[in-house]
């Protein structure tokens, strides 16, 4: 109902839906995959995976009556690759890959893109809130290009898929990582 209702008042308010972007996300418990517990799995899952679902679900149809949009959906590097302590995530992001995909297929000849950013690890509260200052250190280090990136790197590559210089861009996962998935 919430999804809907976003879709609804964005109507109601500018007359039209012509891009949106899928971005809610929480990490998780951090335990491994036997460990987990299935109230965690089921809430990384409804929000990282069935959040971004249900967002397409009522924007695609307001998109096409219109004749088309961008749809970006904030996948993670984690839908590249694994990650110990973290498969309900890791699971979700690569789902959302493959929902990108998907509807891109589906909607490409409706003049509607879809496209997935996949940062690696950004300066968020989701990164920031409780680590130590030797453990950022760790994880900057963990990309080639010697640094986490940050909320505005991301956001400048959203606004750029959303844009008429990217209209032929549909369907793909893009890298916003520093290096990271090259390792």
């Amino acid at each position: 109902a919430e999804a809907k209702a976003l879709v609804d008042e964005t109507v109601a308010a500018f007359g039209r839906l012509d891009f949106a972007c899928n971005n809610a996300g929480i990490g998780g418990e951090a335990n491994l995959t036997a460990d987990y517990s299935i109230e965690g799995w089921n809430k990384v899952i409804a929000i990282n995976l069935t959040g971004v679902f249900l967002g397409m679900k009522y924007q695609i149809p307001e998109m096409l009556k219109q004749g088309g949009g961008a749809i970006v959906n904030m996948a993670s590097i984690l839908g590249h690759v694994g990650f110990a302590t973290a498969p309900a995530y890791v699971s979700a992001k690569h789902g959302v890959i493959g929902l990108t995909q998907n509807a891109a297929l589906e909607y490409a000849k409706q003049n509607l893109r879809v496209t997935a950013v996949c940062p690696a690890f950004i300066h968020t509260p989701m990164i920031d809130n409780g680590l130590p200052p030797e453990a950022l250190t760790q994880i900057a280090a963990a990309h080639p290009i010697g640094r986490m990136g940050v909320p505005e790197e991301v956001a400048e590559l959203v606004v750029f898929l959303c844009s008429d210089g990217a209209t032929f861009i549909t369907g793909n996962p893009i890298l916003a990582d520093g290096g990271y998935v090259a390792q």
